[in-house]
């Protein structure tokens, strides 16, 4: 009864929302949301899914537990040196215009970090970062752009100096980082993608996916990137037979598209 309680909510939600649970791993996503139920009060996922249909604050909380939106300024900040000593260098040899992504970019913190990269590189003001997620109140804090020490404690301190003004308990990021950043709300599993990007960053979401979703999602990467254009995925993403997808490996976690 347990798992077909769980199934139906599953349907139920792809059919409002359009977000697909069963390309997520079902063990840790069942784990994770029956916490939330029970915490909230819901002996069933059927009266939990109808409470989330009317209660558009539980919705967003729902989605902000199934999406884990927890991210830092330059997290694992050698993999940053990469992006910006070897990888930006050659992206920007063949035309500074750069076109960026964070996908699944959480609450900001992962473009933001790009876009001060690329400011100290003077490559910002011709390059475009998009930045996307399903989650909207995600979004919304992300376009807030106010963020708390924790959150910066890797960012370096000229960078902190000149891009953040600091308030009592937060930072607040200058608009000349913020306004040219364009967020929108995009679901990876279900929706298209653009292309002719020539940077892709995708960091510590696919873990929660399955098998058959990754194969799929790094397909659908590999074509929205220019030929020579660069996946950067999180550390404990490596991505195992690259070619396969028409990637070779650049660097630890940076994946080429073949040209």
């Amino acid at each position: 009864m347990e798992d077909r309680d769980f199934l139906q909510f599953i349907a139920s939600v792809k059919q409002k929302t359009g977000i697909d649970l069963a390309l997520y791993k079902e063990a840790q996503m069942k784990r994770r949301l029956t916490s939330l139920r029970l915490k909230r009060g819901y002996q069933s996922f059927t009266s939990y899914f109808d409470a989330i249909t009317r209660d558009k604050e539980l919705f967003y909380e729902f989605l902000d537990r199934m999406t884990i939106n927890v991210s830092e300024f330059f997290r694992n900040p050698s993999r940053w040196d990469v992006l910006e000593k070897k990888i930006l260098p050659r992206l920007s040899k063949t035309s500074r215009r750069l076109k960026c992504w964070s996908a699944a970019c959480s609450t900001g913190e992962e473009p933001y970090t790009l876009a001060l990269i690329l400011l100290r590189n003077q490559l910002f003001r011709e390059s475009t970062v998009i930045a996307s997620d399903i989650d909207e109140g995600a979004l919304i804090k992300a376009k807030q752009g106010i963020y708390t020490d924790r959150s910066l404690q890797d960012c370096p301190k000229d960078l902190l100096s000149k891009y953040f003004v600091k308030d009592t308990l937060s930072y607040r990021i200058a608009d000349e980082v913020k306004n040219p950043i364009q967020f929108k709300k995009h679901n990876l599993l279900a929706e298209q993608f653009d292309s002719g990007f020539d940077l892709i960053i995708c960091r510590n979401v696919m873990i929660y996916f399955t098998e058959e979703a990754k194969h799929e999602l790094y397909h659908k990467f590999s074509r929205a990137l220019k030929p020579g254009g660069v996946l950067f995925v999180g550390s404990t993403e490596q991505i195992f037979q690259p070619q396969q997808y028409q990637f070779e490996v650049e660097d630890t976690f940076f994946y080429r598209k073949i040209e």
